[in-house]
């Protein structure tokens, strides 16, 4: 087995994003601990993928909402590797709804995975990273934090309280050299947005300066940056990635 001087975990990565995370990250000599609790048998197919290009992967299956399974997962993270290096918080979920009509258990079910989850997993990590004086923190926000969304009012409170979050977190880490920062997707060509209705892609691509949907890989592109030493001196910065969506 080839020594490991790498050790990430990656939220959320069965699909999507997140898979697309864990194939940027992976090189030979890392370690990629790929989690998902919906389909266990795509986060296979994730780890496959950072195989070939090298890296060892595992799928580690726990419930980011859990508090007490995020602590277990990093517990025998750090027992089994002896480190955790980088920490990327994807997962998250969408239950749209107006307002007027969203149910209470939605609001909750989103906010929980969405930005509880990424709460439970900075806390898991932190002591690792702050007693090897060397970390990667990087959440999945979203454009909607910033510019709102009809219908998803508890998706982007979620994910706004990500930018929250990452800057205070950074605030609190960066004297022991462990950086925080997020990433703010637009509209990304995934299995969501090609399930809607043409007429609904023409709206939105419609509002792009670019004129098309971004790709999993740009974003995962940007996450891996952030992740590497080249990007040491960045931190508590959200990184928009969004065509020209919005331009402050």
């Amino acid at each position: 087995m080839a020594e490991i001087n790498r050790v990430a975990l990656v939220t959320g990565a069965a699909r999507g994003i997140g898979r697309s995370c864990v194939v940027a990250l992976a090189q030979p000599q890392t370690l990629i601990y790929v989690n998902d609790v919906a389909n266990l048998p795509l986060a296979e197919e994730t780890c496959e993928l950072a195989r070939v290009k090298g890296a060892q992967a595992q799928v580690l299956p726990f419930n980011v909402a859990d508090s007490h399974e995020v602590a277990a997962a990093v517990d025998t993270i750090v027992k089994t590797s002896g480190r955790l290096d980088v920490l990327v918080n994807n997962a998250g979920i969408a239950k749209d709804n107006l307002i007027a009509r969203m149910k209470e258990e939605d609001w909750d079910r989103v906010v929980d995975i969405n930005l509880k989850g990424a709460f439970n997993c900075i806390k898991a990590a932190t002591r690792p990273m702050m007693k090897q004086r060397y970390g990667r923190i990087i959440s999945i926000s979203s454009v909607v934090a910033y510019m709102g969304n009809p219908g998803q009012a508890n998706y982007a409170a979620s994910k706004a309280g990500l930018v929250g979050l990452t800057k205070a977190v950074a605030r609190e880490l960066a004297s022991r050299q462990v950086t925080v920062n997020a990433v703010a997707p637009g509209f990304i060509a995934t299995d969501m947005t090609a399930d809607l209705p043409e007429k609904i892609q023409a709206e939105m691509l419609a509002q792009i300066p670019l004129n098309r949907f971004g790709a999993p890989e740009e974003v995962a592109a940007v996450v891996a940056f952030l992740a590497s030493e080249a990007a040491g001196y960045i931190t508590g910065e959200v990184i928009h990635i969004n065509g020209g969506l919005i331009m402050a």
